[in-house]
C-alpha cells in the first residue's frame, strides 16, 4: 500500500448512520405504514406544481425514480401514492429521539451532526461495553427500529472518511445494512471504488482536473505520484491522495476552530436547496445577523471562514474556505460579496444542506481611514448603522430585504423562533 505506515495512522471506531429516507420514512410510521413499503412523497408545497420533492421512501425511488429534487408535476398521477406536505417540528422531535438515542454510545463531543438524516459517532472510548464495533452498530440500528420505527443504515470504519465510504458503497446494498471498513482492507475497499466522482470529497471538478492528469480510478489517484498532486493542487490535492488511500486525521470531538475570538452563525437546512438565488438568501440573511454583531460590539474582522455542506446524497464534503482581508471591515455589503465570491466559485449545482459562516481575526473598530472612494460616495456603513438602530428599537423584522419574502427565506421563520424552529435547526 505505498509509502503509508497504516500502523501509525490513527486508530479510532467510528460509527457513520445514515436513516433511510427520513422524512418520508417518518410519515410512514405516523400513519403505522412499514417505511420499507410505503409509497410516500414529501413535498415542499402541495399548492405549487413546482414545488420540490423533500423525500421519497425506497418504495417510489425504485419503482417510481422520484427522488429528492424532483419537482412535485414530475410525480405521476397514481392512487397508489402519497403526496403530504412535510411536518418539521415532528422531523425535529424525532431527530431529537435519534440523538438521545445516540448519547447511550458516545459522549456528546464524540458525536457529529453531518445533516438532520446523518451523523458520526466515535465509540472508541465506548466499544468495551459493546463488545467489538459490529455489535455495537447491531444494536443501535436494532435500537433505533424498536424505539422510533425507521431503518437505519451504518458505516462503520477506523476513522470518519473510512466508515462514510463504507456507508456509500456497501452498507446500503448489506441486507443487514451495517459494513465495517478498516486500514487493512484498503486495497480491496477504497481502491475497488469503480468511479471518482462516487468517491466521497471528488466533485465535477476535482474530476475535471484529475482527468487531465490521466487519473480515472480511484487506485489511479492512490497510486500517483503525492509530490505531483501536491505541485499541482497544493495542499488539497495531496489530501486527496492519502484519501484515496483510506487516511483520514480528523476526529470528531477536536473540530477545527479558530483560536482567536470570532462571530459566527449555522444552519442546517430542513429541506435540500438547489437553486442559486434560494441559496444566496440564506446566506444573506446569515451576513446580515453576524455583521450586526460585529458593529455592535464594536469590532472589525480581518479574516473570514464559510462552510457549505451538501446533501448526504452527494459524496461530497462540501466547501470550507478560509480568507484573510486585506481592510478590516464590519460592513455587510463587502463582507458578504467576499462570501458570494467563495461560494460561486466553488458551488457546481450541488444540492446545498448547511452553511456557517464566521467573522474571525476580530479588532477593535476605532474608526475608519477614508480613502478617495469613501469620499466619493462609499456610504455603507451609514446605512448598516441605520439599520442596525432601526432593528434594535423596533425588533429584527422591522427592516428586511425583499429576497426575504421569497420562498427558500428562513428569515422570518428563525426571527420568531429560539433556537429552533419548524424550518432549520440553528446552530450557534
Amino acid at each position: 500500500m505505498g509509502n503509508i505506515n497504516y500502523n501509525k495512522m490513527p486508530l479510532r471506531y467510528i460509527l457513520c448512520v445514515d436513516v433511510k429516507s427520513f422524512f418520508a420514512s417518518v410519515e410512514a410510521v405516523r400513519r403505522n405504514i412499514d417505511p420499507l413499503e410505503a409509497h410516500i412523497i414529501v413535498v415542499s408545497d402541495l399548492a405549487r406544481p413546482g414545488a420540490v420533492v423533500l423525500a421519497s421512501s425506497p418504495k417510489v425511488k425504485s419503482e417510481y425514480n422520484i427522488k429528492t429534487g424532483n419537482r412535485k408535476f414530475e410525480i405521476p398521477n397514481d392512487p397508489k401514492l402519497m403526496v403530504v406536505n412535510p411536518s418539521m417540528s415532528l422531523y425535529l422531535e424525532v431527530n431529537r429521539q435519534i440523538n438521545d438515542i445516540f448519547q447511550q454510545y458516545a459522549a456528546d463531543e464524540d458525536i457529529l451532526v453531518y445533516s438532520i438524516d446523518e451523523s458520526f459517532l466515535d465509540i472508541t472510548s465506548t466499544v468495551h461495553f459493546f463488545g467489538d464495533p459490529g455489535r455495537a452498530a447491531v444494536r443501535l440500528r436494532d435500537q433505533i427500529k424498536r424505539e422510533v420505527g425507521l431503518n437505519v443504515t451504518i458505516g462503520i470504519g477506523d476513522n470518519p472518511l473510512l466508515a462514510k465510504l463504507a456507508l456509500d458503497n456497501e452498507s446500503k446494498k448489506k441486507k443487514s445494512q451495517i459494513a465495517y471498513w478498516s486500514y487493512e482492507r484498503v486495497p480491496e475497499t477504497v481502491w475497488k471504488i469503480p468511479n471518482l466522482r462516487d468517491f466521497w470529497g471528488i466533485s465535477k471538478g476535482w474530476e475535471r482536473r484529475f482527468h487531465k492528469l490521466g487519473i480515472r480510478s480511484i487506485y489511479t489517484l492512490a497510486h500517483f505520484d503525492p509530490d505531483v498532486l501536491h505541485d499541482k493542487f497544493g495542499i488539497m490535492g495531496l489530501q486527496q491522495y492519502y484519501h484515496a488511500n483510506g487516511v483520514d486525521y480528523s476526529v470528531i470531538s477536536q473540530p477545527v476552530g479558530q483560536k482567536s475570538k470570532s462571530y459566527s452563525k449555522g444552519q442546517v437546512l430542513m429541506r435540500d436547496y438547489f437553486v442559486k438565488e434560494e441559496i444566496l438568501t440564506i446566506m444573506d440573511e446569515m451576513i446580515d445577523e453576524v455583521t450586526m454583531r460585529l458593529r455592535r460590539n464594536r469590532r472589525l474582522c480581518t479574516g473570514i471562514g464559510f462552510y457549505c455542506g451538501y446533501s448526504s446524497t452527494v459524496n461530497h464534503p462540501g466547501i470550507h474556505v478560509t480568507k484573510r482581508l486585506k481592510v478590516a471591515s464590519n460592513e455587510t455589503a463587502s463582507i458578504r460579496e467576499l462570501f458570494h465570491s467563495i461560494f460561486l466559485r466553488h458551488w457546481e449545482g450541488e444540492p446545498v444542506r448547511q452553511f456557517n459562516i464566521s467573522l474571525n481575526d476580530l479588532v477593535e473598530d476605532s474608526g475608519q481611514q477614508l480613502s478617495i472612494f469613501d469620499y466619493m460616495g462609499n456610504n455603507n456603513r451609514a446605512v448598516d448603522h441605520v439599520i442596525d438602530e432601526i432593528r434594535d428599537r423596533f425588533g429584527k423584522t422591522a427592516v428586511f430585504k425583499g429576497h426575504s419574502l421569497t420562498e427558500g427565506s428562513t428569515f422570518f421563520d428563525r426571527s420568531q423562533k429560539v433556537g429552533g424552529h419548524t424550518g432549520i435547526s440553528e446552530v450557534k
